[in-house]
């Protein structure tokens, strides 16, 4: 019931005792009175008292993870509507930064393994709650409008004489972009198509980067090329697994998190058949329980 319409109500119950003490020829037995003003005034007290606000629990998430994760957590906010889950997206390894620098995030979901297990060893973390939640693949992406034909060029279609800017993200701080400077080594085209590298911030930057036109032709996270909003605009070819390190992308409670047994509840669900066929279906693969 909303505060304003309780409020209202017992406001009506006093005027009701009050027109009945006004009118009422027989006085109320001794004490009776007294009793109901104070029965009333608790029910007021109780209306007007503000509700408790929901508990925040604050998620920092590699940005691969947008869509994939946008759809598990409306699953478990049904099973907690208790807690408000707010999801930040971005570098893992800017939020391994921000997190040694006390940023109030409950829990760290990383494109990689190594930023959770430092922060572990530094006991910015605990090392018990870390979890592998899946393994990440990269993929060559053009829009539509693009005339490279990426299923004949593969790799070399970085190589177009049309192809002016190659978007992926730095990799001095995103897994992604570590995997995709990888991948162009093994594959033989880094040191022809490195001057015409653009950097995003993150993985999520460099598909808009593709998106906006800004580049030709990018390498980014088959998460998101699968994404519903991202299919029908482009076409990708994947690059093989065996060109790049494993992307084994793990999750962490932090050590200073507020939220604590909210956020090992968070990371369970993760780890849920149900959470584990939304992440099937983006692409990831799934690491053994």
């Amino acid at each position: 019931m909303p505060v304003y319409h309780g409020a209202l109500r017992i406001t009506r119950v006093l005027d009701s005792l009050g027109d009945f003490a006004a009118h009422s020829r027989t006085p109320l037995p001794h004490g009776r009175g007294s009793v109901f003003l104070m029965f009333a005034a608790v029910l007021f007290s109780a209306a007007c008292a503000p509700r408790a606000a929901p508990h925040k629990l604050s998620i920092a998430a590699a940005a691969d993870l947008q869509f994939a994760l946008d759809d598990i957590s409306r699953g478990f906010r049904q099973a907690h509507p208790e807690l408000d889950v707010a999801v930040t997206y971005g570098s893992s390894g800017n939020f391994y930064s921000e997190i040694r620098n006390q940023a109030p995030f409950d829990v760290f979901l990383s494109a990689d393994s190594e930023y959770p297990r430092k922060l572990a060893q530094e006991g910015y973390a605990d090392a018990r709650s870390m979890f592998t939640y899946g393994v990440g693949r990269i993929v060559v992406w053009a829009s539509k409008q693009s005339p490279l034909d990426l299923a004949r060029l593969q790799i070399h279609a970085l190589e177009a004489d049309s192809v002016k800017h190659i978007a992926i993200a730095n990799p001095q701080h995103a897994p992604y972009g570590r995997a995709a400077a990888a991948a162009m080594r093994s594959l033989g085209v880094y040191d022809r198509v490195a001057s015409k590298l653009v950097l995003g911030e993150n993985i999520a930057q460099t598909l808009q980067f593709v998106q906006s036109g800004a580049a030709d032709v990018g390498i980014v996270a088959l998460a998101l090329a699968l994404a519903p909003s991202t299919r029908a605009q482009g076409r990708y070819w994947e690059i093989p697994l065996d060109a790049y390190p494993k992307i084994e992308q793990a999750g962490v409670v932090l050590s200073h998190a507020k939220e604590a047994a909210a956020a090992r509840e968070f990371c369970a669900y993760l780890q849920s058949g149900a959470a584990r066929a939304r992440l099937k279906e983006y692409g990831f693969y799934l690491p053994e329980k």
